[in-house]
């Protein structure tokens, strides 16, 4: 049936009545306002995350250098050496020819930790250090993890910082386990009562355990001295074992020109030679005159070797 049939017209679907727009008949919407510029991020949080992370990472490296079995190792050895000592010269307390000798070592039970800080500090300490600063960059170039660490991004400013201060907590912590193991061992060899200096000067017990936190914490800088030499001569090679017998073969090169008597001139300025100016804290007063001087090579030592591993390490091609 059509529509024609029905009497009824085409029905027409609303809305397709063309209309001419014109300028007048245009609506005007109003204009949207600008946007608002994004508050500018705020510097602090930044900045803690950044903070955050470099702990989290320092934190890491820590874990590995005390879990890992050969650090351990070395701290067990430096740890015996003084009740070796210790043990040998209680033995030999009966031996006249040696009963001078013994007799300013075995007064006190505190003057053993002198004498074993005084024996590891010629090459034990150093070794034990150098190879944990030896390894810090050329061990991660050699397993091939260094550009992962890179790549986290860690930053090679921020990694070469963390590397820096792990190794010298080891330092530090392997100096404290020779005084430790040798103040334990005095203790049970040894008389306890005032402590007689070398100066002949004659100190109470609290005094002589302060001069000796003193002794520690002088050369717990010394092996961090060496710990930034080490981690300089680490940062141009990816050959660990390479960058530790450097470290070595250095500090006894120092030890021998120390005993030539031509090159005395030079001998004040080499890191080995300020190693044992702990004794300083054996005499009455302590001789601060001479902890400065041992504090200031220190230093010097610390910050060219960091800056001459830091523009190594920053322009250096990591393809391991």
């Amino acid at each position: 049936m059509s529509t024609a049939d029905t009497g009824t017209h085409p029905r027409r679907t609303p809305g397709l009545v063309s209309v001419t727009e014109t300028l007048s008949t245009t609506e005007r919407l109003p204009s949207a306002p600008p946007a608002e510029a994004a508050p500018p991020a705020e510097a602090a949080p930044a900045a803690g995350r950044r903070a955050g992370a470099f702990w989290r990472l320092l934190a890491s490296e820590l874990g590995l250098t005390f879990r890992r079995p050969r650090n351990l190792a070395m701290l067990a050895v430096v740890a015996v050496v003084p009740v070796v000592i210790g043990v040998s010269l209680r033995l030999f307390t009966g031996d006249e020819e040696l009963g001078g000798m013994i007799a300013s070592v075995t007064g006190n039970s505190l003057m053993l930790t002198f004498v074993a800080l005084s024996a590891l500090v010629v090459l034990m300490l150093p070794i034990t250090v150098s190879v944990v600063a030896g390894d810090a960059l050329a061990g991660e170039a050699s397993g091939g993890t260094l550009r992962y660490l890179l790549a986290a991004p860690a930053g090679r400013t921020r990694l070469l910082a963390v590397k820096f201060l792990n190794a010298v907590v080891y330092a530090y912590a392997a100096t404290a386990v020779v005084a430790l193991s040798a103040l334990v061992t005095g203790l049970v060899l040894f008389p306890l009562g005032d402590v007689t200096l070398l100066s002949g000067t004659t100190i109470s017990m609290a005094e002589g355990l302060l001069r000796m936190a003193i002794a520690v914490g002088y050369v717990g800088l010394g092996m961090a001295a060496l710990s930034a030499v080490a981690l300089a001569v680490s940062a141009f090679t990816e050959a660990p074992i390479g960058a530790i017998a450097g470290t070595v073969v250095l500090v006894i090169a120092c030890q021998v020109l120390r005993a030539i008597p031509a090159l005395d001139a030079i001998a004040p300025y080499l890191l080995p030679t300020r190693f044992a100016g702990f004794d300083a804290v054996l005499r009455s007063p302590i001789d601060t005159g001479a902890l400065m001087e041992g504090v200031l090579t220190f230093g010097g030592y610390i910050a060219m070797a960091l800056t001459i591993a830091w523009a190594r390490f920053s322009g250096k091609d990591i393809t391991s």
